[in-house]
């Protein structure tokens, strides 16, 4: 019996390198390919929700960022050693074409592809090309932009397919917006494992500043780190705010369908969700991310005025509470705020991003 034709799968070791891997594989899985996917032995560790389908292949490969010299000067030969890995895989089990959605781990199977001329893709969640995908963008049959504008894709065969999102985001796609009124309202704040504290630090306190007449129709969700908890809480009930206070919501898609705005930082995931279901927002993009990707992701929504932009410096409890109030005093505005969000935003993204690579697997089928 004739194996079914392959897709191979390059992606590093972060929740925003696998997620849209994921969600491509169960899409291919569903059309009738069968999916590989590549990745070191890090990334391997963070590949336990993909369907069980899919074989993990784990390659040799190393990053100049980690590690004393002695690793640095090893980085090279490991590698090569992982491009020659897959290559040899390459030759044995020929995808159709290998997708790389970024992180020192998709190297050697987008080295192999090009060596080999096995058509190939990338797919940028970020709002600036990442390293890895800034090597290969000019080596690639196509890029694939989960965020629009893409800064470094000016002359490349780029296409704005948008970042694939959870399915429990999608069932709420598109949820009908209550605008703000003088009724019960609430407030979402969510935040990134990294650099989340400046928003314990400010939250808080502007929500508090705001008028009592408005302030007592808010019910905030907030999430906070657990060393953080204590006094965010404390600073709550100081302003008479009621809030929920927690590490993790494991119902954001909910929460975000139900809220009349959202405070969050800007990572590509979370832009994603905002504009699939569409809220007004305030995002304050992470000072700190590789490339100052966060401040490229915000601008998706900041430049149809679908969202509020806060860099870092300028994030501060006056400034934040007088955007609160001018959002949540104006109902049409708000409601245009999250008509913006939803034309910035690509529900359909998965199947864009399956459609790319099917047409350009296709091109290579005998």
């Amino acid at each position: 019996m004739a194996k079914s034709p392959l897709i191979l799968i390059a992606a590093g070791g972060t929740g925003g390198h696998m997620f849209p891997a994921q969600a491509l594989a169960e899409s291919l899985l569903a059309r009738g390919w069968r999916v590989k996917l590549s990745t070191d032995a890090r990334g391997a560790r963070y590949a336990g929700g993909f369907p069980e389908a899919v074989r993990v292949d784990t390659v040799s490969a190393a990053t100049f960022a980690r590690g004393g010299m002695a690793e640095k000067l090893k980085v090279p030969f490991k590698l090569a050693l992982g491009v020659l890995g897959a290559a040899f895989g390459m030759v044995l089990d020929r995808p159709k074409a290998v997708v790389g959605f970024g992180g020192y781990p998709s190297i050697p199977a987008l080295g192999a592809a090009w060596l080999l001329r096995v058509p190939r893709i990338i797919h940028e969640q970020n709002g600036v090309l990442g390293r890895v995908n800034q090597i290969f963008a000019r080596r690639v049959n196509k890029l694939a932009c989960g965020t629009w504008p893409t800064q470094g894709a000016d002359g490349l065969n780029a296409e704005f397919t948008g970042n694939p999102v959870r399915a429990s985001v999608l069932e709420r796609a598109g949820a009908g917006y209550i605008a703000p009124g003088d009724y019960p309202m609430d407030l979402l704040v969510i935040g990134g494992s990294q650099g989340a504290r400046i928003l314990s630090d400010v939250v808080p306190e502007a929500i508090s500043a705001l008028p009592d007449a408005l302030k007592r129709n808010l019910t905030v969700a907030h999430q906070a780190r657990e060393e953080d908890m204590e006094r965010v809480v404390g600073a709550y009930e100081a302003g008479g705010v009621k809030a929920e206070i927690a590490p993790f919501f494991a119902d954001i898609p909910r929460r975000l369908s139900e809220c009349q705005l959202v405070i969050s930082r800007a990572g590509a995931s979370s832009v994603a969700d905002i504009s699939v279901i569409g809220r007004p927002s305030v995002l304050v993009p992470y000072a700190a991310a590789a490339a100052n990707h966060q401040a490229a992701n915000a601008r998706m929504l900041g430049g149809v005025d679908a969202a509020v932009v806060f860099p870092e410096s300028q994030f501060t409890a006056p400034a934040l509470a007088d955007s609160l109030h001018s959002i949540l005093s104006n109902p049409n505005a708000a409601a245009q705020m999250a008509q913006s969000a939803l034309g910035a935003g690509r529900a359909d993204a998965t199947e864009r991003l399956t459609e790319l690579v099917e047409a350009l697997a296709r091109k290579d089928a005998p």
